[in-house]
């Protein structure tokens, strides 16, 4: 399935200038992030080169990708926001009043707002949202009732998932909410393939018929072994279970090593799609490659059962 995947239009543009063949060039942003409003969908994630901060592309069919114009960055270092370096893992969210961009930088979370999802995104204060400690891998969720949760990962004998309610107004969790979600309890979760402390990152989270969907990645990003599972809960603070058929992206799945940390979102056909980043080839890992994948959903009992559907694997993105 390796060889497989590389004649699906796999497209991908890397980090600091194009890998870039006879037929295509690659995108390579890690820590990906697709946003969808109004038939466009934009794309953010991890890269290097200057300026720092976090560029944006745009495409209307997820495989033909351009950079936003007349200014692809969406945020800059230094301009009007928190951080000095290590600006990772960009999520953004609509408001009633515009949008947030919730970000890690200088291993802290931070939140910034602009009047358009393409920026320029700044803060009034300059500030991590929660500087007690480190924490990174912010995703923020909107619930039914119009209360918001920051999901991010906390450091503590190794990397782990916590929620706190978030106050909008403040962009601070609201004290007394801080839970941890969840800890390395399976085999795939913790594999001998790279050796590190237990890791569970990379948080997204959807709301389907009452019920939470938490998606986490596991394994150091360095490990083959990277992947992606899930867990649900009838609460945003849980308890969670988790899947018992995890994990639903890895290497033997999608044919790629360190296939993981993303992002769900609605297609253009309605269903869910995953959007993450794999290791650069089998021998090197920088800079990683994006990909996007359909999900399969299957109900059974009220609860849903993701899995890559690997039939329909997309990888992003052809740079116009």
């Amino acid at each position: 399935m390796r060889h497989q995947i590389s004649g699906l239009l796999a497209l991908c543009t890397a980090l600091t200038g194009y890998a870039q063949t006879k037929d295509y060039r690659e995108i390579c942003l890690a820590d990906p992030t697709v946003y969808a409003e109004d038939g466009t969908y934009y794309l953010s994630g991890t890269r290097s080169g200057q300026p720092e901060g976090f560029t944006m592309m745009e495409s209307t069919d997820l495989r033909h990708w351009k950079y936003h114009e007349p200014d692809s960055m969406s945020l800059r270092k230094g301009d009007g926001v928190f951080g000095g370096r290590w600006f990772w893992a960009p999520q953004y969210l609509k408001t009633e009043d515009g949008y947030l961009l919730a970000y890690t930088a200088d291993e802290q979370t931070a939140i910034a707002r602009a009047d358009r999802v393409t920026g320029p995104f700044r803060q009034d204060v300059i500030s991590p949202a929660d500087g007690s400690a480190k924490n990174i891998d912010p995703f923020i969720f909107k619930d039914d009732d119009g209360r918001f949760y920051l999901y991010h990962v906390r450091f503590h004998g190794g990397n782990f998932i916590w929620v706190a309610e978030l106050d909008l107004k403040s962009g601070h969790p609201v004290p007394g909410t801080l839970r941890q979600c969840l800890e390395c309890t399976e085999g795939w979760e913790n594999t001998p393939a790279y050796k590190s402390d237990p890791i569970m990152e990379g948080p997204t989270v959807i709301k389907v018929d009452g019920i939470y969907y938490l998606f986490y990645s596991a394994n150091h990003f360095m490990s083959p072994d990277y992947a992606v599972g899930y867990a649900w809960a009838r609460t945003p603070y849980g308890p969670w279970y988790k899947n018992p058929d995890n994990p639903v992206i890895h290497k033997d799945i999608v044919g790629e090593n360190g296939s993981g940390h993303g992002d769900i979102f609605k297609g253009p056909d309605g269903r869910y799609w995953y959007v993450y980043h794999v290791h650069n080839s089998d021998t090197r890992v920088h800079p990683r490659k994006t990909r996007i994948v359909p999900l399969s959903a299957v109900e059974t009992d009220g609860i849903l059962s993701f899995r890559a559907d690997t039939a329909g694997i997309v990888i992003p993105v052809r740079q116009q």
